[in-house]
């Protein structure tokens, strides 16, 4: 799909959604079509607390919980969330296998609300490094949810924005070498097509929690013209007054993507 360079109107919301982001100073046809999310913080919530890390990532999964019903309900059409890259397997073992576990029951907790809510699930990243059973669950909650059209939730799993361009690359030089096509004939449009994520348009925001100021390896190429949104919110705090102040601060930005007005 090719780089977007305009923010896409989006279905009319339901009316007392509608009326409430007009009371909150926000006018539904502008919201993003196209949140990402950089949900950072979850160890640290913890620490301050003193609970143990794993506290933490549940607070986190039941954050994440309440983004998907807020986007759903306000007319966002994508929700793209950074839930595990492929740095984070350098963790500890027990940390990544608690992670890998959470991320299952993410998926089994939630899936009924997904068919019942119109919520299409999809997992971008390395699935081959993820437990089997974790596979298995991903590669179902896909199929069951694929018809679905109201949401679209990604889950950037094992994820790598890197890896994801050099993967691109390598599919194009595999079909050059195949004189499927010629070196000329690559341009954004097809380079895009070759991403993981060349079923949904480039994130119109992008927001991430606990004061970091970094993409961290998230969605290098399709943020290109991304609405950066940056919080000291720790993401098990994130929740609707965060995420209006985000929608509401991504309406005042001036999207000219390089022309003049």
């Amino acid at each position: 799909m090719p780089l977007s360079n305009s923010t896409s109107s989006v279905p009319a919301v339901t009316v007392p959604a509608a009326e409430e982001l007009l009371r909150q100073g926000l006018r539904p046809e502008l919201l993003p079509r196209h949140v990402a999310l950089v949900m950072d913080g979850n160890s640290r919530w913890a620490v301050a607390r003193g609970l143990p890390p794993t506290d933490g990532h549940e607070h986190g999964m039941r954050a994440l919980e309440k983004t998907v019903r807020l986007s759903r309900a306000w007319g966002i059409r994508v929700l793209t969330a950074f839930g595990f890259s492929l740095e984070n397997w350098n963790r500890a073992k027990v940390e990544v296998d608690f992670l890998m576990a959470l991320i299952e029951r993410f998926i089994n907790g939630n899936l009924d609300d997904f068919l019942r809510e119109g919520t299409r699930l999809r997992i971008i990243g390395d699935r081959s490094r993820l437990p089997i059973s974790v596979q298995k669950t991903a590669r179902d909650a896909e199929e069951a949810t694929r018809n679905n059209s109201h949401l679209d939730l990604v889950l950037a799993m094992s994820y790598s924005g890197r890896m994801d361009i050099v993967q691109a690359c390598r599919n194009l030089a595999q079909k050059v070498d195949a004189k499927l096509l010629r070196p000329e004939d690559i341009d954004e449009s097809l380079f895009a097509d070759e991403l993981q994520t060349s079923e949904t348009s480039c994130p119109d925001l992008l927001i991430r929690t606990s004061g970091e100021l970094r993409l961290s390896n998230f969605l290098l190429w399709q943020s290109a013209y991304s609405e950066l949104f940056f919080t000291d919110t720790l993401w098990p705090d994130f929740g609707e007054a965060q995420y209006l102040q985000a929608l509401r601060a991504f309406q005042s930005r001036d999207r000219r993507f390089g022309r003049r007005k």
